[in-house]
This record gives structure tokens, sequence and C-alpha cells, in this order.
């Protein structure tokens, strides 16, 4: 039998969906599995089991939420990677693809395998015995007020220099329209083997990002203590004179697709909000052909006259 394991946003109210998964799952002999914390907001159906069973068990995932969410389940799963389809109940949603509403209709295509998988690499983070998994970025900051980012970059075992900044950020191709876009660092293409490390308010030292290549060995030694955060899940201290290491983990990651084209189009849209160059003639090519006609239609009215129906009103 199939599993098909359950990540939920902590706070976001997604019962109907949870029903709705439940329901098509019974439907097509489907077993569903959750995590132990999220036992209490579980309808009858779904198998509770521990994170370690979960890992070990399910055959795929649904995680219901926003980006956060999404790469919540691609780190749950890193050393088992398996199809995550995500669904929207946050904002932007860069990562996730199906809205609640058309959850229904992504359910029949999984069952019917008509959806295609996209790799995503993440990084492996280690600081002395603790490792862990980035898919995003992971950023070195000052630990206290005050304080500058005062790091060292080794790459193969080469120094290439220092940093004196605010920050400092490394960053996957995913990652790359985060934290890394908005400190003037380079966007990087999903599909390329890559990491960037960009400085942020550099004031000293390496001033500009550095492209390296997803099988280069990158350590980070730190000259005063920092706090490393990856992706966002809580710091992580580094001592003073402590060691950063990071390696690109290509595939780590499977995410569904169920139409490629649509999901590069609305990434498009939601990236000029960030202020990538794109003409009003072409954000205009991604308003779905029915919408552009109703505005067309509204032009053409002429100011101040409202439209007939033909009885006068």
């Amino acid at each position: 039998m199939i599993s098909v394991g359950l990540v939920l946003h902590p706070t976001k109210a997604v019962d109907r969906s949870l029903t709705m998964i439940v329901d098509s799952a019974r439907a097509d002999d489907v077993r569903v599995l959750a995590r132990e914390h999220d036992r209490p907001r579980m309808p009858a159906g779904v198998d509770v089991v521990s994170d370690a069973e979960f890992r070990r068990q399910v055959d795929g995932v649904v995680a219901l939420g926003g980006d956060g969410t999404m790469l919540g389940a691609m780190r749950l799963m890193v050393k088992r990677p398996v199809p995550i389809l995500g669904v929207n109940y946050g904002n932007l949603g860069f990562l996730v693809e199906v809205t609640p509403a058309g959850l229904p209709a992504a359910l029949h295509r999984l069952a019917a395998g008509d959806y295609t998988v996209e790799q995503h690499a993440g990084m492996e983070v280690i600081i002395g015995d603790t490792r862990k998994c980035a898919f995003n970025d992971v950023v070195l900051g000052r630990s206290g007020p005050g304080r500058t980012t005062n790091v060292d970059l080794t790459v193969n075992d080469v120094h290439y220099g220092y940093y004196r900044a605010d920050a400092v950020i490394v960053a996957t191709p995913t990652g790359s329209t985060a934290y890394n876009y908005s400190a003037g660092g380079p966007v990087l293409s999903p599909s390329s083997h890559a990491m960037v490390v960009t400085p942020v308010a550099p004031m000293s030292g390496i001033s500009r990002p550095v492209v390296l290549g997803g099988d280069d060995r990158v350590s980070i030694r730190a000259e005063d203590e920092l706090a490393v955060d990856a992706d966002g899940t809580g710091p992580t201290h580094l001592p003073a004179g402590g060691r950063l290491d990071v390696h690109l983990l290509a595939a780590a990651a499977q995410v569904v697709r169920l139409s490629v084209t649509d999901y590069a189009n609305r990434s498009r849209v939601r990236l000029s909000l960030l202020d990538l160059p794109l003409r009003p003639d072409q954000l205009l090519e991604l308003i779905p052909l029915e919408l552009r006609r109703n505005v067309a239609a509204a032009i053409e009215e002429r100011p101040g006259e409202a439209p007939q129906d033909g009885t006068g009103r």
C-alpha cells in the first residue's frame, strides 16, 4: 500500500484540505501518515507515527502551509527524498504550486501519475558535531548588538580572503531569490549546480558576491562568536575561532510540479514584485487570457457611463 505523509503549518486552519486528502486516500486505497506532534489536528483515518517512522514509511508528502512549511518538509525528508506536493496557505509561495481550491484536481492527477518532479539542491551545514540542512540559505550574523561579522573564507583548502560585514549569506539556487537577492547578490538559475556567498553591507575584505561550484568544499572560520541560521530555523552558536563547513547536496529534495509552465509564469510574476526587470507588456503576457479580455472590455467603456443591460439600468 502506498503511504502519503502530511506536514502541517503549525497554526493555519487546514481542516478542509485534511478531510479532502483523507477521503481521496480512502477511495484510492492509500495510507495517510502524520507525525506525533500533529496528532490533535488529525481526522479519523490517519495513522500517527514517530518522526523516524514517518521518514522511513512515506512514499510521498503533502505539505499544507507556505514556503516555510514546504522547506520544513524538504528538510525532514532530506536523507530519503520523496515527491512533495505543496498546498499554499501562505503568501508569496515560490515553492508551493497548488492552491487549496485546486487541491481536488491535484489529488486526481497525483493518483493518475500525471505530474513531474523538480529536483532541488540543499546544503549540509556542519559546526562541530552539529549538522543541519538548508534549502534556501545559511546566514552568519552577529551574536550581539554593535558587532560586525568577521570571517575568513576557504574553498577547497585554499584561503580566498576575509569578510567584515553586517552578515554573510551562503545561498542555494533556490535561496538566491531570498535574502541573497535583497543583499545585492545574483539570482542563480534553479538548474545551476552552484552556491553563492554574499556579504551584507560589507565594510572591508571581500565586498562582492562570489559564485562557487556545487562540488566546492567551503569553510568559514569566525574571528568572533557568531550566530548561524539555516533557513530561518533558529540560531546555532559558532564560537570565536570556530569553523563552519558547508557543501551542496544535489537532488536533496523532490518537489511535485503539475504544470511547469504555469509555475514558471507565477514565479516570474512574484520575482517581478521583487523588482526584477519585466516590462509592462511582458507582465501582461502572464495574465490569463480571459482576465485580459475582461480588462480590455472594461477599458473600452467610456468614462462615467455605466454598462447597459438593455433595461436602462
